[in-house]
C-alpha cells in the first residue's frame, strides 16, 4: 500500500483542480499545468480534496498510485507558489548571462556554450549565480540537471557547477616526498 497515495490532497482557495478525459489541469494564481494521466489510478476531486485509488491489483497500478499522487501535491503547490534552484558556476574565467531567450555560458572550452531557456522558466544569472525558477517542478530540476552536467564540479578544485545546497567533496593533491 501507498503512504503517499493514501493521502488526502487538500485543494488551496484561488485553485482549481480539474480531471477529464485522462487530463489533470491545476489552474492557480501562478497559471495553469495540465499532465496526462493512464487509467490504471482513479482520480476523485470533491468538498476541496483529491484523493487517489488504483483500479485492480497490477503492479503497474500499485506502483503508480502513489507517483501520480506527489505529480499532483507538485502541481497543486507550482501554481500557488514558484519552485526554484540556485546554481552556482565557480573558475577562473567561467561566465554566465542571460541574453533574451538564451543562457550564455563560458565553461573553459575553446566555444562559448548557448542553452535555450524553455518555456515557462525565468533565469537570472549574476556574478555566476543562476536561479532557475518555475511553475513546473519536473521542468525546473531538468533544466537545471542539464546546465550542471555541462561542467559538473570537479574534486580537485571544485570548479564546475554545483547546486547551492550541495556538498562537493574536496581530494588532497598530489603530495611530493
Amino acid at each position: 500500500m501507498s503512504r503517499v497515495g493514501k493521502q488526502q490532497l487538500v485543494i488551496p482557495v484561488n485553485t482549481e483542480v480539474t480531471y477529464t478525459e485522462g487530463v489533470l489541469r491545476v489552474k492557480g494564481p501562478l497559471g495553469t499545468l495540465e499532465k496526462p494521466f493512464k487509467d490504471v489510478v482513479t482520480i476523485t476531486i470533491a468538498d476541496g480534496l483529491v484523493t487517489f485509488a488504483q483500479k485492480g491489483t497490477d503492479s503497474f497500478a500499485r506502483a503508480i498510485w502513489g507517483t501520480y499522487a506527489s505529480h499532483v501535491k507538485n502541481m497543486i503547490a507550482g501554481v500557488n507558489a514558484l519552485y526554484s534552484k540556485k546554481l552556482i558556476l565557480e573558475g577562473v574565467g567561467f561566465k554566465s548571462a542571460v541574453e533574451g531567450t538564451n543562457l550564455n555560458l563560458a565553461l573553459g572550452f575553446s566555444h562559448p556554450v548557448v542553452v535555450k531557456i524553455p518555456e515557462g522558466l525565468t533565469v537570472t544569472a549574476e556574478k555566476n549565480n543562476i536561479v532557475i525558477s518555475g511553475i513546473n517542478k519536473e521542468t525546473v530540476g531538468q533544466f537545471a540537471s542539464s546546465i550542471r552536467s555541462m561542467k559538473k564540479p570537479e574534486p580537485y578544485k571544485g570548479k564546475g557547477f554545483h547546486y547551492d545546497t550541495e556538498v562537493v567533496r574536496r581530494k588532497a593533491g598530489k603530495k611530493s616526498a
